[in-house]
């Protein structure tokens, strides 16, 4: 956040802009030097999204479900299916449920349609995110570890936590917030 680059980023957010995702990859599959394998990850022109975690049985949901692949990375099945799911541009989250559960390992992300650009679903499996809204500003903003945010935005400028279950898939939209949906899911129920 201190990088010329982040701040020419930032220069450009307007009343327009509803999700800026960014993403430090610890690469597990896939080479960082192929830009499909690092985050956030676009799925088509549709859908947008960041992974934490790793999703063991990547592979065989590809070709379980039949979905295009275009990267060598183990994330980009949460965005294929997400993207499956889709209806009318928004996701489908209770089919969206339905196939993540179809998924080993570990999971935590956030992801956005594009067709639907003024909702966010988190996603809070079995790997830590961290959410903060500021009411002033009506901004919401996440990471996996605490400190992160601690550095950037501290507490004592207003930020306030929002609480999260794990295993709950959140829905929030930019109208709303901090208000959300959520609803439980499961991982590895079927092979």
């Amino acid at each position: 956040i201190k990088e010329k680059q982040f701040l020419e980023v930032i220069s450009e957010v307007d009343d327009d802009t509803t999700w800026l995702a960014g993403h430090t990859r610890w690469p597990t599959r896939g080479s960082h030097l192929n830009n499909r394998n690092n985050h956030p990850i676009l799925v088509g022109k549709r859908l947008v999204g960041c992974h934490n975690g790793t999703i063991t049985n990547a592979d065989a949901l590809f070709r379980r479900l039949n979905l295009p692949r275009f990267a060598e990375v183990d994330s980009e099945i949460i965005f294929r299916m997400a993207d499956d799911t889709l209806h009318d541009g928004c996701i489908d989250i209770p089919a969206f449920k339905e196939q993540l559960a179809l998924c080993r390992g570990q999971v935590s992300a956030v992801l956005a349609s594009k067709c639907d650009p003024k909702t966010v679903v988190v996603i809070r499996g079995n790997m830590p995110v961290e959410l903060r809204y500021h009411p002033e500003y009506h901004i919401m903003i996440y990471a996996s570890d605490p400190a992160y945010l601690d550095v950037a935005v501290p507490c004592d400028l207003g930020w306030e936590d929002i609480e999260t279950k794990p295993m709950s898939i959140m829905t929030f939209h930019c109208d709303d917030l901090p208000t959300f949906s959520s609803r439980p899911f499961k991982l590895g129920l079927r092979e």
